[in-house]
């Protein structure tokens, strides 16, 4: 279930899988997807489960079917690290999916941007869209509400008794919006909002503001 929220006078909705719809423009933000991690981590040993690698396209055919948008853009660390066998599955995923497809690097990001070109995504180092800065790294530029990611920004909750839950949120401070990382293989980082932030935690197919 989606969650709506309203900033600079512009509809927004937040998706449980990670992503963020900008309704107007019909654009969707997704940030710190890190594929190609899976295959890296395999490829030195760690036990993580080969159908882990295609989980993350299944994801993103889901929130892309969810909004149908006319673009996509990703805030940085599309890939994890270089180009290892999910590269293909990236392209054949490219390949079917009808909308536009923009990133915004991240310090992740050190394919060659030849590779992108040849798919026709545009890579930018940060874009201006109205008074919106996207960008990966989080920044405060005045003029403009910031849309970033690369905190994987998380919140720690207490539960029953001494029961302590983390859960990965969108992180909204006065004039920026930390994304979660939409990755399934990425951790997080736990932030302490202040009196004037708002979180929104994702619980399971949930958004909710705490």
């Amino acid at each position: 279930m989606t969650h709506k929220v309203e900033i600079e006078n512009k509809l927004f909705f937040l998706h449980p899988l990670g992503g963020l719809f900008w309704e107007e423009k019909s654009l969707l933000l997704i940030s710190d997807v890190h594929l190609g991690k899976v295959s890296h981590f395999r490829k030195f040993g760690a036990a993580v489960p080969r159908k882990a690698i295609h989980k993350n396209f299944l994801l993103l055919d889901k929130i892309v079917s969810d909004f149908q948008p006319f673009q996509i853009c990703f805030l940085g660390d599309l890939f994890h690290s270089s180009l290892n066998k999910e590269w293909e599955l990236f392209e054949n995923w490219v390949g079917k999916t009808p909308s536009e497809i923009l990133l915004v690097a991240g310090n992740h990001d050190i394919i060659a941007p030849e590779k992108f070109e040849k798919l026709k995504i545009s890579i930018f180092p940060e874009l201006i869209i109205d008074s919106f800065l996207l960008t990966h790294h989080p920044e405060e530029r005045e003029g403009y509400f910031t849309f970033c990611g690369h905190i994987h920004p998380s919140i720690k909750l207490k539960g029953f008794g001494r029961e302590r839950i983390k859960l990965p949120c969108f992180f909204k401070s006065k004039n920026q919006m930390i994304l979660p990382a939409f990755g399934q293989f990425t951790g997080t980082h736990s932030l302490d909002p202040e009196d004037s932030d708002e979180v929104f935690t994702i619980v399971e197919d949930s958004i909710i503001k705490v």
